[in-house]
């Protein structure tokens, strides 16, 4: 079934082996970009929805010996996070659950705070970031990233892949989550009284043959055995085959030689 934390939010993808694989393949350098400029030595850093803390344990590198924190409301995603900062041996590295709405955390604790494709599955995106700002010391970075789902752009334009979207699209809303929130960051920054934003974009694309065959790979099993898949069957809105019909479409696109998919991102750099 459907995983709600106490704030009552569903996440659309949650923790099948399917999404953790794509999440784990995320880096500071492929993810966060437009935020290592910031990340100079002595820095503190929480970092929202952190999942398997790759970029994470990326964070706690770039500025180290400052302390970096992970929060995740999976207490199995913790683990395994920890496990990896220990094996990466990053003493400054800590994980734990927590709640985006509800920062366990005093005023003002952080040089950065953080989130990566976190608010768009949030039923109230601007309440996370009133909280992300409070934790953030004045003067101090908040610095989101999102997808932006109606924004993304594929050939060959497979039925298959149309039908993808829109089902995707009718699960998110259905969980009161905004697929399309890369366009939204700015206006929910602003909402949230946070200044001096700065906005940018940065894209995923997947041409090359072992980029498609990773996508492909990695939607055609989410699509038939994630959350998603098992919410969109719950709300009555996909059946079985549909979502097998819809996988079938991805590991088509991911054999097209002239397959190409791009995955916009909308971010923002704002001041606490």
């Amino acid at each position: 079934m459907s995983e709600k934390p106490a704030s009552g939010d569903v996440y659309t993808h949650g923790h099948h082996e399917s999404v953790l694989r794509s999440h784990a393949s995320r880096t500071a350098e492929n993810s966060a970009a437009y935020l290592i400029p910031h990340l100079t030595h002595g820095r503190s850093v929480l970092d929202v929805g952190s999942g398997p803390g790759t970029i994470t344990a990326d964070f706690a590198r770039l500025v180290a010996p400052g302390a970096v924190v992970g929060l995740d409301r999976s207490p199995e995603v913790v683990a395994a996070a920890t496990a990896l900062a220990r094996e990466q041996h990053l003493a400054n590295l800590s994980f734990d659950t927590g709640d985006v709405y509800t920062l366990d955390f005093s005023d003002d604790s952080f040089d950065v705070v953080h989130a990566h494709q976190v608010l768009q599955h949030l039923t109230d995106p601007v309440a996370a970031l009133v909280e992300m700002r409070r934790v953030a010391k004045p003067g101090g970075i908040v610095a989101v990233r999102d997808a932006d789902f109606h924004g993304m752009s594929w050939y060959p334009e497979l039925p298959e892949l149309d039908e993808w979207m829109e089902l995707y699209q009718q699960v998110a809303r259905h969980n009161q989550a905004e697929p399309d929130a890369g366009r939204r960051l700015l206006s929910w920054a602003l909402a949230a009284g946070l200044s001096d934003v700065a906005p940018s974009s940065a894209n995923w694309l997947y041409a090359t043959v072992e980029q498609r065959a990773w996508l492909a790979g990695v939607w055609a099993d989410r699509t038939v055995g994630s959350a998603f898949a098992e919410q969109a069957v719950d709300y009555g809105l996909a059946t079985t085959e549909t979502l097998e019909r819809i996988a079938a479409g991805w590991r088509a696109w991911g054999a097209s030689p002239d397959g190409w998919f791009l995955m916009p991102n909308g971010e923002i750099i704002a001041r606490a």
